[in-house]
């Protein structure tokens, strides 16, 4: 079997952003994407979401950004990607679905998917969050009558009106998504676990640097990774005005627990409900890294930039930080330069017989 400088897993924004990176580099390389089509996780994402609501795409690297228009983003990021796809010829091959990565021996590392394997030098992992909704065990979720879902399913406004609606999260996701529902709504309720916190100052590029440089120190000392929003607060947009008069954006304390007809209240009141909307975020999707026991003692993989101290064969991009557009690109060019000086590393007889 020949064997790689590179495997990348996952053809999202950061993946695609390593991958013209190595490819500039000179370095053999496949990229693994678990999708049928091109897109990464936008092309998953809700109808009524459109490019206006995003705040615009960070251009991949060498490319223009996508014109601005008010289309469905995930009709027009998929796009995005296919064409900067062929344009740089990268070595895509889906749909791949990654069930492990483990240590080969030799200094080598083998990438499986089902029936096929792939031996390489080192990984680029860049499979990010979307495939890993979290949702909190509480009390009482499985005798609920209504609906239950997580924003990963989130089928658009329509899907509420009319109902009583009871959204859990402290996020931008959560405001978002409660500005959309809230106007359709016969009422709602928002709920989460601590105070959110409103930024009142302007959203300035230094803000943003202090926020990603907070979320990196998480990373750098082994802890699971932030969302940069946690950091940076939250504001809202024009489009949610209706929703903040409405009073949707009263938070209350979180529920005791879930019942048949509604979630109980912590002074006993029940609060009658049809559905529960679950905006707690996502994890990252690295399960097929467990065999290399990349996971510190406080459960998130330390990294120096986009290196796995445990081992420096795995770069990790749309990982912490980087888990944005901007981040994304960043965290694929400094991928590339992890992979290049392991490669050169590795050349060296003392390294590769250690390895």
């Amino acid at each position: 079997m020949d064997v790689l400088d590179s495997v990348v897993i996952g053809a999202g924004q950061a993946g695609l952003s390593a991958s013209y990176h190595l490819q500039r580099r000179g370095i053999d390389h496949v990229v693994l994407d678990a999708d049928p089509t091109p897109g990464g996780a936008w092309q998953h994402r809700w109808d009524s979401l459109t490019m206006h609501d995003v705040h615009g795409i960070a251009a991949l690297p060498d490319a223009e950004p996508p014109a601005e228009h008010d289309g469905r983003a995930n009709e027009v990021v998929p796009a995005y990607f296919a064409g900067y796809e062929h344009e740089h010829r990268l070595p895509v091959l889906r749909p791949v679905r990654v069930d492990e990565v483990t240590d080969a021996g030799g200094g080598l590392l083998e990438v499986r998917a089902g029936e096929r394997r792939w031996l390489t030098r080192t990984v680029v992992n860049a499979t990010g969050t979307w495939s890993q909704p979290f949702v909190p065990a509480y009390p009482g979720a499985a005798s609920f009558r209504g609906r239950q879902l997580h924003t990963h399913d989130y089928p658009g406004p329509g899907a509420f009106a009319g109902r009583r609606v009871v959204v859990v999260g402290g996020g931008a996701s959560a405001v978002q998504l409660l500005g959309e529902i809230a106007p359709v709504a016969a009422d709602t309720l928002w709920v989460t676990r601590r105070e959110p916190v409103w930024r009142t100052d302007d959203f300035t590029p230094e803000v943003g640097r202090q926020a990603v440089a907070l979320v990196e120190e998480r990373v750098r000392r082994g802890l699971p990774p932030a969302s940069v929003v946690s950091v940076t607060g939250l504001a809202f947009r024009e489009q949610e005005r209706e929703a903040e008069r409405l009073g949707a954006y009263e938070r209350h304390p979180m529920f005791t627990s879930i019942e048949p007809d509604g979630v109980r209240m912590r002074d006993g009141e029940l609060w009658p409900a049809d559905v529960i909307l679950w905006a707690t975020g996502f994890r990252p999707a690295i399960g097929h890294l467990a065999p290399l026991r990349l996971r510190t003692a406080y459960g998130g993989v330390q990294l120096e930039g986009t290196t796995a101290v445990a081992d420096p064969r795995v770069q990790l991009v749309g990982y912490g930080p980087s888990a944005s557009t901007i981040g994304a690109n960043r965290a694929g060019r400094v991928a590339a330069r992890g992979v290049a000086a392991w490669l050169d590393r590795a050349a060296q007889p003392s390294m590769a017989s250690s390895a």
